[in-house]
């Protein structure tokens, strides 16, 4: 495929994220915006303000600049700069933050079909933050962003569902890709280790630890890995997201299980 319809393909699972997202805060009743969600310091309400505040960003928006204090839940300067947007929002009504996404995500999607971005890796005019992301790794990401944050909503309210989109489906795989760097980098593995990731709705993915201790796929799954992971997509998400421990059972390791338990207590890897 070219760029162009790669690039058109995110956009349009990033647009049904985005329509997925809204119409959950639609089920939402105004008592349970207050709800915590696994994030630290965010309950939906701000949840929401921080797909509102990046989706307005991106769409044109002036950037905001609001103090913010020092949240214990800050950890990062890119934290500081997502929790203006939290902030500058907290004393809007849930009917306020939906209207705001649906309005800027529209706009923006306009203007993404009306002149379709078609390299890769050029720069967009207007990104987040000060990013130094290209086209592909913003497209990319923005689907992931909407859908994780549609699941912690769903996680604090009680509305299981949404794991079978095409955004979920984005996602998860999207985040398999980061096996590699966890198993080499984060675990530091010695060279020659396999691994292999089965979740539930997935190709199964294979990396192995080279000479240069940097963690490759592999193009074909090992017969005898040193480790193998499995779990469904849901337990996938709330550990790659760092999220929260998932159900007892889940998870089935096999091989080399302390390699296994060292992986898994690295996998977070969203901010």
């Amino acid at each position: 495929m070219t760029d162009q319809q790669v690039l058109s393909g995110y956009i349009d699972v990033w647009w049904q994220a985005v329509n997925d997202f809204t119409a959950v805060l639609e089920q939402v009743p105004a008592e349970q915006w207050s709800t915590p969600t696994d994030l630290a310091g965010w309950d939906v309400q701000a949840v929401a303000a921080h797909i509102a505040h990046l989706e307005a960003i991106l769409a044109g928006a002036p950037e905001e600049t609001v103090e913010v204090g020092e949240p214990a839940h800050v950890t990062s300067l890119m934290g500081l700069y997502t929790e203006q947007g939290v902030v500058a929002r907290r004393d809007r009504s849930p009917d306020d933050l939906i209207n705001e996404i649906r309005s800027v995500t529209t706009a923006r999607h306009t203007t993404l079909l009306a002149d379709p971005p078609t390299d890769g890796t050029a720069k967009p005019a207007t990104i987040f933050g000060g990013i130094d992301w290209d086209w592909s790794r913003l497209l990319r990401n923005r689907p992931l962003d909407v859908w994780m944050h549609e699941q912690d909503v769903r996680r604090a309210v009680g509305l299981p569902g949404g794991l079978d989109t095409p955004a979920a489906q984005h996602t998860a795989d999207y985040l398999m890709d980061s096996l590699g760097v966890v198993l080499a980098k984060r675990v530091g593995a010695p060279a020659g280790t396999t691994a292999v990731l089965e979740v539930t709705g997935s190709a199964p993915a294979a990396f192995v630890v080279d000479e240069n201790g940097r963690g490759q796929q592999m193009p074909e799954l090992p017969a005898d890995p040193t480790v193998r992971l499995g779990m469904d997509r849901e337990a996938w998400i709330v550990l790659a997201g760092g999220r929260r421990t998932p159900e007892a059972g889940a998870v089935t390791v096999e091989g080399d299980a302390t390699l296994g338990r060292a992986v898994l207590d690295k996998l977070a890897v969203t901010p």
